[in-house]
């Protein structure tokens, strides 16, 4: 495995054991939590282990996690500290970044943050991601039930790339463009607020605007559509 630098956010079951098996396969990790006892029982471990408030991008910064290679955050149980996490060390520039979410709800919001790759503890160990082993997903059938299951017809999912879509629940707060406005790649589309920040959204390729589906001041749901492209 070539050589990198971690962060890891959250020792808990999944966050220490990702954490050791790092340090196993002699990368540099800094795990963070904010119980005292869990930083405790593997600062020895670590290459730095430091008791902050993940939440509170100063303290990110003053730990260093915007020099690692790949941030892990494995905080589960509370869905908004991990979502705002994830936002910070986005701010902080670490482009590589591992979540372990509790709900597929959960794990859908992070993918709309830009979270390439979403843990579900349950089906994925930690020594599989740290070692980016082969995964295979397999469904089970009863063999008369899988006979019946090869006459079902496929049924792909919507094409929705035509289309904004909220990546949380939050309060539209600005709109910046107007149907039949052209727009580039990476430009300003709208603003969500959400867990007390502003999110901006922006275009993901050229195109043209052809319809508004949700004004300002309005309160969004996950994936409600924003707008439209020509």
């Amino acid at each position: 495995m070539t050589h990198r630098s971690f962060a890891v956010i959250g020792l808990g079951r999944f966050g220490s054991a990702m954490a050791h098996t790092l340090i196993e396969l002699g990368q540099d990790v800094i795990g963070v939590d904010s119980d005292e006892d869990r930083v405790r029982q593997l600062a020895e471990v670590l290459s730095q282990a430091a008791q902050i408030d993940a939440t509170d991008l100063r303290a990110l910064k003053e730990v260093g996690v915007q020099d690692v290679d790949l941030a892990v955050i494995s905080i589960g149980e509370n869905i908004e500290a991990s979502l705002l996490v994830v936002m910070q060390v986005m701010e902080l520039g670490v482009n590589e970044i591992i979540a372990k979410a509790v709900t597929p709800l959960h794990g859908r919001i992070l993918q709309k943050l830009g979270v390439k790759r979403v843990i579900y503890p349950e089906r994925d160990m930690a020594i599989r991601v740290a070692h980016n082993g082969t995964q295979i997903e397999a469904l089970m059938l009863a063999p008369n039930a899988a006979e019946l299951f090869k006459l079902m017809p496929h049924k792909p999912p919507p094409d929705l790339s035509r289309f904004l879509l909220s990546p949380m629940p939050g309060l539209l707060v600005d709109i910046a463009v107007k149907p039949g406005q052209t727009v580039r790649a990476g430009e300003k589309l709208a603003v969500i607020e959400a867990m007390k920040m502003e999110n901006i959204l922006v275009a993901a390729q050229d195109g043209t605007v052809a319809e508004l589906l949700a004004g300002k001041g309005e309160s969004l749901a996950v994936d409600q559509p924003i707008l439209s492209f020509a």
